[in-house]
C-alpha cells in the first residue's frame, strides 16, 4: 500500500545555485485533517535518507521512520494537527531527483541534475504547502538535514510559519561534518561501479555506498552507546564472511546489515547530491541570522540538541537558540543527555516526545 501523494512544483522550478527543473514534483504524506481556518498544519522535513512515510496510516499501515511520534494523542498529535511530511527534492522516494527521468531526454538525470541546495528543498516544501492551500503553517519542523531546511525556510519565507522546531540542525555545516561527508562521497565516486554517475540502477556502486553508510553509522551513535549495546560480543555465526580479515564482532555485523539495507533502498547519486547540499549550507548567505529570524515573524521556537551528538554539536544548537532569542522569539533550548548521539531523535521517543509534545501543546 502507498499513502504518497504528489504536488507539482512550479514549471519551471528555478534552483538556488542555477539551473531549472521542468515537470518536477514532491512526494508527501499527510495525517490528520486541515481545519476550517487552515491554520493547524505542521510541515515536517526529514533527515537525509528517510521517505515521506513518517508514520502508519489507513493508506499505509507499515511503521514509518518516526512511528510513535506522529499520530493520535502522540507528541505530534494528529487529532489536533494536519501533519505534512515531504520527501526532499533530490531524494529517491517519489520526489524529483537525479534518479528520475529528465523529461527533455526521457533518460535519468544522473549528474545532469542541477546543483541541489538546502534552499531548494525548503522551497519545494513551501510550494507543496501552497499547493494544499495553506497560507501559514502552525509549525515548520525537522531533524538533521531537516533541521537545516527549517532554518532556510524561515529565512526565505518570512511569516510563512508561526513556530519553528529545529532538531540537531545547524546554521552552517561545520568542518568536521564537511570532512566526514566528503570521505563518504569519495567512497562512492571511487567505486568503479559508479561509472561517473552512469551506473545501471540494478548494479549500483554497492561497495562505495556500503562504506559510506558504515562510516556514517559510526557517527550517528555515541561511543558510549556502542559499548553499551555491543561491548566485545562476537558476530553471529550466520554473518561471518570468508577471508583472513573477516568480521569478528557483533558491532561489525550490525553495520554490515544496515549498509546492505541502505544500498538496496537508496540511490547513490541522490545520496551524493543531498550530502553535498548539507556541506554547502550557510544561513548567513541570506543575511545576518538574528535579522533573518526577526523578519521571519515567528512567535515561538524549540531547538533540541543532544550532548553526545558528534555530527551536530550541542554548541551549534545553542547558537541557533541564542540567535532566535536575540531576535525576540520566545525560544526553548533543550540540550538532551541521550546516550544515542545524533540518532537519538529516532530512538529515544520518550525524551524527545516530552519536549516536542509540550512545545506543540502551547
Amino acid at each position: 500500500m502507498d499513502a504518497r501523494q504528489y504536488a507539482s512544483l512550479p514549471n519551471p522550478f528555478p534552483m538556488w545555485r542555477g539551473g531549472v527543473l521542468h515537470g518536477a514534483r514532491i512526494a508527501y504524506e499527510t495525517w490528520g485533517k486541515l481545519n476550517t481556518a487552515r491554520d493547524n498544519a505542521v510541515l515536517l522535513f526529514t533527515g537525509l535518507s528517510p521517505p515521506a512515510h513518517a508514520a502508519s496510516s489507513e493508506q499505509d499501515p507499515d511503521d514509518g521512520w518516526w512511528q510513535g511520534m506522529v499520530g493520535p494523542k502522540l507528541a505530534i498529535d494528529t487529532e489536533r494537527f494536519f501533519v505534512i511530511c515531504v520527501n526532499s527534492l533530490g531524494s529517491c522516494f517519489g520526489s524529483t531527483g537525479p534518479a528520475c527521468s529528465d523529461p527533455a531526454t526521457g533518460t535519468p538525470y544522473r549528474l545532469s541534475f542541477p546543483d541541489l541546495s538546502i534552499e531548494d528543498i525548503a522551497r519545494a516544501g513551501f510550494e507543496t504547502v501552497r499547493a494544499l492551500g495553506i497560507a501559514r503553517l502552525d509549525t515548520v519542523m525537522g531533524p538533521s538535514l531537516g533541521g537545516m531546511v527549517v532554518l532556510a525556510y524561515a529565512a526565505m519565507f518570512p511569516g510563512s510559519a508561526r513556530r519553528l522546531l529545529c532538531i540537531s540542525g545547524t546554521m552552517a555545516a561545520a568542518p568536521f561534518t564537511i570532512a566526514l561527508r566528503s570521505i563518504q562521497r569519495e567512497a562512492i565516486t571511487n567505486d568503479p561501479a559508479w561509472a561517473d554517475g552512469n551506473y545501471d540502477a540494478a548494479h549500483p556502486p554497492a561497495t562505495g555506498q556500503s562504506l559510506a553508510r558504515k562510516l556514517g553509522t559510526i557517527t550517528y551513535r555515541s561511543a558510549a552507546e556502542w559499548q553499551q549495546r555491543f561491548g566485545r560480543d562476537p558476530i553471529r555465526a550466520d554473518m561471518k564472511r570468508g577471508g583472513p580479515f573477516r568480521s569478528e564482532f557483533a558491532v561489525q555485523g550490525y553495520m554490515e546489515s544496515l549498509a546492505q539495507r541502505f544500498v538496496s533502498a537508496f540511490d547513490a547519486n541522490c545520496y551524493l547530491y543531498l550530502s553535498r547540499a548539507m556541506d554547502r549550507f550557510d544561513l548567513a548567505a541570506h543575511g545576518e541570522p538574528v535579522a533573518l529570524f526577526r523578519a521571519a515573524r515567528l512567535t515561538q521556537a524549540l531547538v533540541i540538541g543532544v550532548q553526545t551528538d558528534l555530527l551536530f554539536s550541542v554548541d551549534e544548537q545553542q547558537a541557533i537558540a541564542d540567535a532566535l532569542k536575540t531576535a525576540g522569539v520566545a525560544t526553548r533550548f533543550a540540550p538532551l543527555s541521550c546516550i544515542e548521539g545524533h540518532d537519538a531523535f529516532l530512538v529515544d521517543l520518550k525524551t524527545f516526545g516530552a519536549e516536542i509534545g509540550a512545545f506543540l501543546a502551547n
